[in-house]
């Protein structure tokens, strides 16, 4: 029968049907291999793992297990589960000891696989079983069960993978009644095959964990580096996370946007994370700036303010004692007789004293007036005309200190600071300030960031930029500034109008704030169109602020 034409068509229509099995089972692993190497979220991963392997065999149902070796006592998570005769069936996540007698603990302290034909009907004295008490709950019944380690390339456990119910139609309903008709061993090519799939899975979850590792390394060093700089300037403690969920709502709200100029705007999962990280990083180059000059309150610093102190002191008892000195040696000069201590109207003598006390007294009060002149020139407000002519005398006044010497009581640097028409810093004050964006710039450039954050650097650079040309370091023109800058230089001014917590300044209600931003966006500092979608989507209640009444903003 072998030899005869009807034989070999027989032989050659199975050798056929195999042929394209196995073809379609090659390409089907394939594809399997392409999705599971382009899937990032882990219960996305174990869903996809399970769902094939499922597929392929033709299997009811299945659980996967992820080894936890956390502690010093490793364990087997259970995380995902799938049954299509008991899809209803909730199924939620926990953890077993591996000296567990399960069939997935099992499987896991050994590295064996188990290929089992009915799971209720196991040999004597085997070290594992089935918990019948999960099938009870949900009337169900386990028969044909294939349960495989997840290895990787080191022969690591990564999980365990667990089929079961390996049906003889994909669109059979197993119930209590038909579970012995409808379901099948796992064949040994099943077995071979499915063993490969799962170290391939393996890899993939490794990689995904590999991934997970360096996103929280990531996430570690930027809260440690958010951290430094906080630790710099406590002034603006929290700013850096404040200013981080604006700009990230504010690009989330864009993503949502449907029509006007900001509707081209879209933003992936992960170009939020690189404008996340991009804001809490944006002031890290403030540890590249003297810490006198990043506290500083007022214009003068307090040491210079002591020192200023101290020569006032010293020029006041300097008068004093020169006033002293005067009347000893006029008395000396001018000695009295018995006649001289009767009283008299007019006496030379006493006018002279009081010329010298007045004189005395006048110059004392002069003092004590530059003194407040001094002290209100020190905060850092608007500097009116009137003191600022006021300090350029004070400029001219000297004492005699110590060795008595003659010198200014004010120095040309102090009166330089002093003279400050506006804020607390120098010219130069204000550079070291403003070079912090390059600092951060330089730190982030050196950092290896993975291809999805590579703009970091970029996106920090500009938060200082605006739109005119005005901004700094560059002066860079609204096409030259990433959108993602701009949208954290809207989110960076709001705070630092907004924020209580700086010592030089009150922070501002949130409708003055939005005032203020709107005259910038029409002076062209800022981006108008992110401005409106900054308060129509009122971004700034991540930050728990409020509006009192639509009446108020449209006023403000």
């Amino acid at each position: 029968m072998v030899d005869s034409p009807q034989g070999n068509g027989i032989i050659s229509s199975y050798y056929n049907r195999e042929a394209t099995s196995e073809t379609e089972l090659v390409e089907q692993l394939l594809d399997i291999g392409t999705a599971l190497s382009s899937t990032y979220d882990l219960a996305g991963l174990l869903t996809l793992i399970l769902s094939k392997s499922r597929e392929i065999t033709c299997s009811d149902a299945g659980s996967l297990y992820l080894m936890d070796s956390t502690d010093s006592m490793p364990k087997l998570v259970f995380k995902v589960a799938q049954n299509d005769s008991r899809p209803k069936v909730s199924f939620r996540e926990f953890a077993l000891p591996l000296t567990d007698q399960s069939l997935a603990g099992y499987v896991a302290m050994t590295g064996e696989s188990l290929n089992l034909s009915d799971a209720y009907e196991l040999p004597q004295g085997v070290p594992y079983q089935l918990k019948r008490s999960f099938d009870r709950e949900i009337g169900y019944r386990t028969r044909s069960v294939l349960v495989l380690p997840m290895q990787n390339r080191e022969g690591e456990i990564m999980g365990v993978l667990q089929l079961i119910n390996r049906k003889v139609s994909r669109e059979v309903i197993l119930t209590l009644e038909n579970a012995l008709e409808v379901t099948q061993p796992y064949s040994d090519w099943e077995e071979r095959i499915l063993r490969s799939l799962a170290s391939q899975a393996a890899i993939s979850i490794e990689r995904n964990q590999l991934q997970e590792s360096i996103e929280n390394l990531f996430e570690g060093f930027v809260k440690a580096s958010v951290q430094v700089i906080e630790a710099r300037d406590p002034c603006t403690y929290g700013h850096s996370e404040r200013v981080a969920e604006l700009t990230v709502r504010l690009g989330e709200e864009a993503n949502i946007v449907t029509s006007g100029p900001l509707y081209s705007i879209s933003f992936s999962d992960r170009q939020i994370q690189e404008i996340r990280y991009a804001a809490l990083l944006h002031d890290f180059g403030k540890v590249g700036v003297p810490e006198a000059i990043l506290v500083k309150q007022k214009k003068l610093y307090p040491e210079q303010l002591e020192v200023i102190r101290h020569r006032f002191a010293l020029a006041k008892r300097t008068l004093q004692m020169e006033c002293a000195q005067s009347k000893y040696s006029y008395l000396v000069e001018h000695p009295s007789h018995w006649h001289d201590r009767l009283p008299r109207e007019g006496c030379a003598k006493c006018q002279e004293m009081a010329q010298m006390d007045a004189a005395l007294a006048e110059a004392l009060e002069e003092l004590d007036g530059y003194w407040e002149l001094l002290l209100q020139a020190n905060e850092p407000s608007i500097l009116a005309e009137e003191p600022l002519a006021k300090l350029a005398a004070l400029a001219g006044c000297t004492y005699k200190d110590v060795d008595g010497l003659v010198k200014p009581l004010v120095t040309s640097e102090e009166i330089a600071q002093l003279m400050v028409r506006k804020g607390n810093l120098t010219v130069e004050e204000r550079l070291s300030i403003e070079a912090h964006v390059t600092h951060t710039y330089n730190f982030l450039k050196r950092i290896p960031w993975t291809g999805h954050l590579k703009k970091v650097p970029e996106i920090a650079y500009g938060h200082h930029e605006k739109l005119d040309g005005s901004g700094y370091p560059f002066g860079l023109q609204e096409d030259e500034i990433p959108i993602q800058t701009q949208m954290m230089t809207i989110a960076d001014i709001y705070d630092a109008l907004t924020a209580g917590d700086r010592p030089y300044k009150r922070g501002l209600p949130v409708e003055v704030a939005l005032r203020i931003l709107r005259e910038e966006a029409r002076h062209n500092k800022i981006n108008p169109d992110l401005l409106q979608l900054f308060e129509q989507r009122q971004v700034f209640s991540v930050l728990g602020h409020t509006l009192e009444s639509d009446t108020e903003l449209e006023t403000a």
